[in-house]
């Protein structure tokens, strides 16, 4: 699988904007995913056009928590794109587009080796998929804890790394088990979990691409 960042506080690539809001797009050998959409339709769709993601080619938009930063660029996609399933936290309400909305409250296989969590806490869910060394969970702010987050998907697999935002997690130790992380968008504690695990550690920013 292939991550690429598309919408995060920080870029190290000239031809791309940096915003406040968090956004990937994630490539399977099934499925094209979008998650979460940042918070302005039109930053998601140049910095999408600037890495060459054709916004028509997107299967599905994965929405972690309705926060604007997170939901921002979903009505520009949803005007470009029908046919995407587009999937929601049990809470969240709406959505008044064509594209079939699938609503989730526990943890669930959506397709083969692609899972959510379901809306934690009332709250927030979050997205896994199956690799060859684990399970890859990419996170919109963490709200409901990040360990409680790997707990809902440890029937499926162990998770080999953390992509996304972490808000003010601090709670480290729970990092010792994952061999990858990326603290993204509102990671409070980036340089902490930095120094605590350099060789873990991958830099985030908008354009970053990453293969698991």
């Amino acid at each position: 699988m292939k991550i690429t960042i598309v919408y995060d506080n920080t870029t190290r690539k000239p031809d791309l904007i940096e915003d406040w809001g968090w956004s990937c797009f994630i490539e399977t050998k099934e499925r094209n995913i979008l998650f979460d959409t940042g918070g302005n339709g039109k930053i998601l769709l140049e910095n999408m056009l600037n890495l060459k993601i054709n916004p028509e080619s997107i299967d599905d938009i994965v929405i972690s928590h309705p926060d604007f930063d997170h939901i921002g660029g979903l009505s520009t996609l949803l005007n470009m794109n029908q046919k995407a399933v587009v999937h929601i936290p049990i809470s969240f309400r709406g959505i008044r587009y064509s594209n079939k909305v699938k609503y989730y409250d526990k943890p669930v296989e959506i397709y083969k080796n692609i899972f959510l969590t379901g809306e934690l806490d009332e709250r927030e869910q979050s997205l896994a998929i199956k690799t060859k060394n684990g399970l890859v969970l990419i996170i919109g702010c963490g709200h409901p804890g990040v360990g409680k987050i790997i707990d809902s998907v440890s029937e499926f697999g162990n998770v080999y790394a953390i992509v996304g935002g972490l808000h003010g997690f601090d709670e480290f130790e729970i990092l010792e088990n994952i061999e990858k992380i990326c603290p993204s968008h509102c990671t409070k504690y980036k340089d902490k979990i930095k120094s605590l695990y350099p060789e873990k550690y991958i830099e985030g920013g908008v354009g970053e691409i990453f293969e698991f």
